[in-house]
């Protein structure tokens, strides 16, 4: 090998390193507060026939049980969670054999810059979890809710809304694909600029309480509850 191919072989690995380097998936998710939960639904009961809401803080902060008192109904939301999250828990959700599942999770993936593909990747993986250890289980894969750019302060929130419609997208053709219903919360939540209406939201990411009586009067509208 002369000298002139040495060369370019070192210039093709220097390259290669660096654009490694560019893209870093920040898998992490244990923190104090998922561990926190985590022990907590460790220690409840499991019931028969369960009606399941999981995923991240939105999924957390809805009074589910209140507003489906009439069914077996439990909350499975981890305030901060991500696709890698949910993927290390879904084993518990699935033990029980539930119902019904609706999952709605994403943002923070986005929160942190993670490819579509990788957080794509894990939702296949999640459904391919439910679907073998509880195959009788209804999977309903929510949209990822909109933003409010002028709300939102957060840093790592900047430019994300157009970032959810895409992997809205995304995960409306996977669910084509593995045979789910895809549930699009938008009609309900977004304004005229595709962007979260002021008047649900706290702070341009999280709802108000009364938006979940809309959330979950929709799911029964559309026989999904």
């Amino acid at each position: 090998m002369n000298k002139l191919t040495l060369l370019f072989a070192f210039f093709s690995t220097s390259v290669f390193s660096a654009s490694a380097q560019e893209v870093k998936i920040d898998s992490n998710y244990a923190n104090s507060h998922y561990l926190q939960r985590m022990e907590f639904f460790s220690k409840m009961p499991h019931r028969k026939n369960e009606i399941v809401f999981l995923g991240n803080s939105i999924t957390e902060h809805g009074e589910w049980q209140e507003l489906i008192p009439d069914k077996p109904v439990i909350n499975r939301g981890i305030g901060g969670d991500n696709t890698f999250g949910l993927l290390a828990r879904v084993d518990e959700i699935v033990a029980a054999k539930p119902k019904t599942i609706f999952l709605l999770i994403g943002i923070n993936d986005l929160a942190r810059k993670l490819p579509y593909e990788v957080i794509l990747k894990n939702y296949r993986r999640i459904i391919s979890k439910i679907r073998t250890g509880s195959p009788r289980t209804t999977l309903y894969i929510q949209s990822i809710l909109p933003l409010n750019s002028s709300m939102t302060k957060a840093p790592y929130l900047e430019g994300r809304n157009p970032m959810q419609i895409e992997l809205n997208k995304r995960l409306k053709e996977l669910c084509r694909e593995e045979g789910l219903t895809y549930i699009d919360l938008h009609p309900l939540f977004e304004d005229e600029n595709q962007e979260l209406k002021k008047e649900l939201s706290i702070d341009g990411i999280h709802l108000k309480a009364s938006a979940y009586i809309m959330w979950v009067n929709y799911l029964k509208k559309m026989k999904y509850l």
